[in-house]
């Protein structure tokens, strides 16, 4: 029987089903119960939704004092035995012990500065267990950067006022403008310009940025529209997409919203030359160039909210190091570059505007293109042109989901049809139409710039434009081109020179045979005596012989006039209009670390370090060994290091990410594949390699930062040389199978008849190569950062990462025209976003940021869940024969008694009387465990950072070493467990419960005998503290964790058994029968890791950065070497080393033409792979959520 099932309602049937559909479309009592029951259900929805949020409000933990107290500080009350730690003896060596005096305690993040306050006497000795150093809370000091900013602003002119605007706010793209203008249209608050909310925040939501329907993406509808207050299911009764988007390009008058800053849609037309003298070139019209006029978009990035954080005057940066009291200069943001500053010093000589008293800004611009596919299959691509104002801190700018990137336009490409032009021009062969249709391309970009840098933008940049500024003053702004990124061919697109030619740098006429000369004080000499200069004459001139008489562009008498320099005979229009008001077109193409350096340098050595492989005896085999290294190689961090699944040796479509992890563990996995009389060699260049690329991607240097910088690069180029002359010529290296096939692949596409020939099938010798522009670009790194600042203010990265909003609009598209597509989706979220802002409260400038974490100020954090509690005596019980368990419950008792008492170091040996120990009472001998804890810490660079410590992965951690004068600046350990307990002491007096953490820790030691650092290139090697003693396991405060560390395992040593027994044990969580017989120390895996085995790092606390210096031997280390001054021998000391020299008058490579080949060929490919070339380097801000389109949501123009 088939019923209705309303309760007014009486229809029943036997079993007609198809009845019973047709009944509920007209029965009113259905739809009525139909209606109540969907708005309870939605009730219900609300409810569960607010219960949840009310629940995750945890209550706060206050961390417990930590009290193991640290030594080197304050007045000592007995001795001890300064212990290193050695995994082949349990023996540890005497030596002095300090203790801190009552009134001085040890931050967290050991933020301390020895002073004249600490008493270093030494009152006697006595014998010391393995406790790490504590950072006990104290007072912050005045020379303390983690509790202020100590690197001054010395001001030429007063500062612009920093403050801070939330990330709700600069994540909104061009809102309303502050000021009122006319030309401005009318944006209401919402649901303007829909009939009511729902509709508008249902077309918000389908505007948020992604085509995937993810478990975000469904949560945020639910959260955002279907349980918002004002979300109506009446209103979407006669809803309509195609209306509601109508709606939304249109104003309140049904006219199209025009904002001043919108999209221009204009032809293009290029010349094409005929090669005939009498006939004058062909006009052709490439329909399509979409763009934004660059006037406008300043008028908007200065009306927009993201302006309140405008750095709108430069400075420069003094840092007073409490070490000595030197002062050295800082270079981080553009606005506090010499290039910066010496352009506003150029301002201020001009002339002010007539009756103008107005102060005078400078808007800096920073343009990235790369021209990207946007699908993973198909053709379809799109070459889109960003802006970014260098006013805005670095910080903000790289992070894709900002809003500070403005999309400016879409370059053109040659459409197809140019080929039928081309090829029916008279007397032209197969070369001269590839040259012509390459010189097509060429006129395309600059007449497309010619358009951008229009007669208005000219005027402004000549006399700048009156625009209210976001503190309500008004200013006349002056734009300054200072920075284009772009990876090497478009940069030689942008200077006008041939792509591969004799002079291939576009900052410099050094010919490429010179490039070998690299770090040789002639070559940094040459560099500045032959800077590029726009040959304009010449330029002119061989378009003469061209449009007017006839030649071919690639012809004998055009390359006479052009050859010198490698120039085209292109107007660069960058020269031409911005020329004779200061800019200098090839200082502004900057440096390129993702594309240059790993995707170039390192991938070419790297490369070849595996032909020599295969060219070894048994090869095949090593490279075999080699990938399984990588394969076990631990990850690190969230996404810092990741897997190295596949066989990293094929490099089959790995992206600058990869190549940047292979490199941070290249040293472990490559030790001992090579002859012994090689592999020192290629460990010292792994690691001066390493260590260039680690200072080259520093967020902040300073003066000493830099000559270290020098010094290094000098290091390495000395290296590179010795590699080629010595390692490489041993052996007689070919073709990888990769490089062969994709050169088979070339001949194919290039031969008409495909048939293989003998040659073509035989792998060709490949020598290593120096006499690329990517490695002569090396030496050009220190003076960019000099001038313009750190690498990451402009790398190619930011630009890459812009092309992920693109590709979110690609899929919403209609597929065809797909530039006017993508630009319409851009249009409406802009609008939309205009929308939003028009409906909200501003919050004051004044509020801190809102991305701030709560628990971001605390040391760490362990959360307080009793999920997973262990009851003490049965755990024993379970794992009573395993050897890491002896004395637990003894070393827990004396740990909690050492914490609840507040001893300090003098009682670090005590032995606790049984009374003692049974007077800690630990509730049910019950304790908790958890999964993680979070270890927040200040990095060198004075930003708040955090690590994830978790035994099952990422389980080693670093420690402040114990010893009064260490060998080594830190003591490492592994992370068994991670509990927390309450606990109190039955003493006699009143018990006070207290809430305990503490880690349960495996030490590793360094070793005594191993020489590593900077003076002997190499890393540090630490082992397990053998089972026999007595300190091998233990317990730890976690307030006394510094971060997280990357131990990489000493392949080349092998596993084994010889500091614990083999079998199972908790001592090895992923169930290994035995460990790794040593480790290296990745201090290559972030930025920060590598400075805190330096003494440079600003940010770090004082006494850590005294003891590094101490520790390492570190020499004090001035300001960089003026170039002008100094001499070839001075530069290149050691260059003949162990016999091995070789000339740089000159070099000539039969294979240079082949190995430019095949890097045409790789930009290829790195071409194919679009923005997956990126890298995930720690700062992790830019990580996508777990579904992978949380970026998506947040993507703007």
């Amino acid at each position: 029987m088939v019923l209705c099932g309303a309760l007014d309602c009486s229809w029943e049937r036997a079993t007609d089903t198809r009845s019973l559909s047709r009944h509920r479309a007209s029965c009113l009592s259905y739809k009525k119960s139909s209606v109540l029951a969907t708005k309870k259900r939605q009730e219900r929805v609300k409810e569960a939704a607010f219960a949840n949020l009310a629940a995750a409000d945890l209550p706060k933990i206050g961390r417990p004092r930590p009290i193991a107290p640290r030594r080197s500080l304050g007045r000592q009350r007995g001795g001890s035995a300064a212990l290193t730690f050695n995994p082949t003896s349990p023996v540890a060596s005497q030596g002095p012990l300090y203790i801190p005096r009552d009134d001085i305690h040890v931050d967290v993040e050991m933020d301390i500065n020895c002073g004249d306050e600490i008493d270093l006497e030494v009152l006697g000795t006595r014998p010391m267990r393995r406790i790490p150093r504590l950072f006990n809370d104290i007072e912050p000091l005045e020379e303390d950067l983690n509790h202020s900013d100590n690197a001054d602003k010395t001001l030429f002119r007063p500062p612009s006022t920093h403050t801070f605007i939330p990330s709700s706010l600069l994540a909104r793209t061009c809102p309303a403008a502050a000021q009122e203008t006319d030309s401005l249209p009318k944006v209401f608050a919402p649901p303007w310009p829909f009939p009511n909310m729902t509709t508008y925040r249902l077309i918000s939501w389908m505007n948020s940025g992604s085509s995937r329907v993810s478990e975000s993406k469904v949560a945020a509808l639910v959260k955002d529209v279907m349980l918002a207050e004002d979300f109506d299911r009446e209103h979407l009764q006669k809803f309509s997409i195609k209306q509601s988007l109508r709606e939304l390009d249109k104003d309140e008058s049904g006219k199209r919203i025009v904002f001043p800053d919108d999209w221009i849609e204009t032809t293009v037309t290029i010349d094409i030359p005929t090669k005939v003298r009498e006939d004058s070139p062909r006009p052709y019209t490439i329909p399509g160039f979409h763009y934004r006029p660059l006037v406008e978009v300043i008028r908007t990035a200065f009306a927009d909210a993201q302006a309140r954080a405008f750095h709108l005057l430069p400075f420069k940066r003094i840092w007073k190091d409490p070490l000595d009291d030197h002062q050295e200069r800082i270079y981080d943001e553009l606005y506090t570059s010499d290039a910066w500053l010496e352009a506003q010093d150029d301002l201020h000589k001009l002339p002010k505007e007539s009756g103008c008293s107005l102060e005078r800004v400078i808007a800096g611009l920073m343009f990235f293109s790369d021209a990207t596919h946007l699908a993973n299959f198909g053709t379809a691509k799109a070459w889109p042109l960003y802006a970014y104002f260098g006013n805005l801190t670095k910080y903000v700018r790289s992070s894709p989901t900002s809003g500070s990137c403005h999309l400016i336009g879409f370059l053109p490409s040659l459409p197809d049809a140019i080929k039928d032009i081309l090829s029916n021009l008279p007397r032209i062969s197969k070369t001269g139409m590839a040259s012509l249709h390459t010189h097509c391309c060429r006129e395309l970009f600059h007449v497309c710039w010619m358009i951008l840098l229009d007669e208005e933008f000219l005027y402004v940049y000549r006399h700048g434009i009156v625009l209210k500024c976001a503190d309500g003053v008004m200013r006349r702004v002056y734009p300054r081109i200072f920075t284009y990124s772009a990876d090497y061919p478009e940069k030689a697109l942008i200077a006008t020179i041939k792509d591969m030619g004799a002079c291939t740098c576009p900052r410099c006429l050094i010919p490429k045979a010179l490039f070998d000369c690299l770090g040789l004080a002639k070559d940094m000499k040459s560099r500045i005596a032959n800077l590029r200069a726009y040959a304009s004459t010449k330029v002119v001139q061989a378009r003469q012989f061209i449009f007017q008489w006839g030649n071919m562009v690639d012809g004998a008498r055009v390359g006479d006039i052009l050859g010198a320099g490698s120039w085209v005979p292109i107007l660069n229009q960058f020269a031409e209009k911005l020329g004779p008001l200061g800019l200098d077109p090839f200082r502004m193409l900057v440096v390129d670390l993702m594309h240059e350096c790993e995707l170039g340098t390192w991938k070419a050595l790297f490369t070849h370090l595996i032909r020599l492989l295969y060219a070894l005896p048994g090869g095949t085999q090593l490279v075999a060994t080699l990938d399984s290294r990588f394969r076990q190689v631990p990850t690190f961090g969230n996404r810092v290091i990741h897997k190295f699944a596949n066989n990293t040796s094929e490099m089959k479509r790995l992206a600058a990410r990869d190549f940047e992890d292979i490199l941070q563990c290249a040293i472990p996995v490559f030790e001992g594949l090579f002859p012994s009389e090689h592999d020192s060699a290629v460990q010292s260049l792994l690691y001066q390699f390493a260590q260039w690329h680690a200072l080259a991607k520093l967020r902040i240097h300073s003066g000493s930062t830099l000559a270290f910088f020098e010094d290094t690069f000098n290091k390495l180029a000395r290296k590179l040389r010795r590699f080629r002359a010595c390692t490489c010529t041993a052996f007689v290296t070919t073709e990888l199978p990769k490089e062969k096939a994709a050169r088979q692949r070339r001949l194919a596409q290039h031969s008409e008849i495909n048939i293989a020939s003998q040659e073509s099938t035989r792998a060709r010798t490949k020598k290593f190569n120096l006499n690329t522009y990517k490695f002569h670009a090396m030496g050009d790194y220190l003076r960019t950062i000099k001038h313009f600042g750190t690498t990451d203010s402009f790398t190619t990265q930011i630009g890459e990462l812009a092309h992920r909003a693109l590709k979110a609009f690609y899929p919403l598209t209609s597929k065809l025209d797909t530039p006017a597509q993508l630009v319409k989706h851009e249009r409406r979220r802009r609008v939309l976003r205009r929308v939003a802002e028009a409906g909200a409260t501003s919050p004051p400038i004044s509020q801190p940021p809102v991305a701030d974490a709560p628990s971001s100020n605390k040391h760490h954090h362990i959360t307080t869940s009793q999920n997973h509690p262990v009851a003490l005596f049965m755990f024993l019980r379970q794992h009573e024969n395993d050897p890491a368990l002896k004395k637990f419950i003894l070393k827990l008792r004396d740990h909690v008694l050492y914490r609840l008492r507040k001893l300090d170091i003098s009682y670090c040996d005590h032995a606790f009387t049984p009374e003692e120990r049974n007077s800690v009472i630990i509730p049910n001998d019950m304790i908790y465990s958890v999964q993680t804890m979070q270890v927040n810490y200040t990095t060198y660079d004075m930003r708040r950072e955090s690590d994830t410590i978790n035994p099952r992965a990422h389980a080693d951690i670093m420690v402040l070493s114990g010893e009064t004068t260490p060998n080594h600046p830190y003591w490492y350990a592994r992370v068994l467990g991670i509990y927390h307990t309450e606990t109190w002491l039955n003493d006699g007096g009143r018990p006070v419960k207290q809430h305990l953490e503490f880690l349960w820790v495996r030490w590793l030691a360094p070793l005594r005998n191993h020489k590593f650092g900077i003076k002997y290139a190499r890393l540090p090697k630490v082992a397990f503290v053998e089972e026999s003693d007595t300190d091998a396991f233990g317990f730890l405060d976690p307030g006394q964790v510094i971060r997280g560390i990357h131990l990489i395992p000493a392949f080349a040593s092998g596993r084994g058994a010889s500091s614990f027994p083999r079998g199972k044990s908790l001592a090895r969580p992923g169930g290994e029968l035995d460990d790794w017989e040593m480790y290296y120390v990745g201090i290559f895996v972030d930025r920060d890791m590598f400075i805190r085995y330096t003494h440079f790092g600003i940010g770090h606390p004082v006494t850590l950065r005294k003891i590094i210096r101490d520790c390492l031997d570190f020499e004090p280390t001035g300001d960089t070497m003026d170039i002008e001054s100094i001499t070839n021998e001075e530069i290149d000391v050691g260059y003949e080393e162990n016999g091995a020299s070789d000339s740089c008058d000159g070099y000539s490579d039969d294979d240079d033409e082949e190995e430019e080949e095949g890097e045409e060929g790789e930009e290829e490919e790195e071409e194919e792979l679009g923005d997956e070339e990126l890298e995930d380097e720690g700062n992790e801000d830019w990580a996508a959520d777990e579904d992978g389109d949380g970026d998506d949501d947040l993507l703007s123009f």
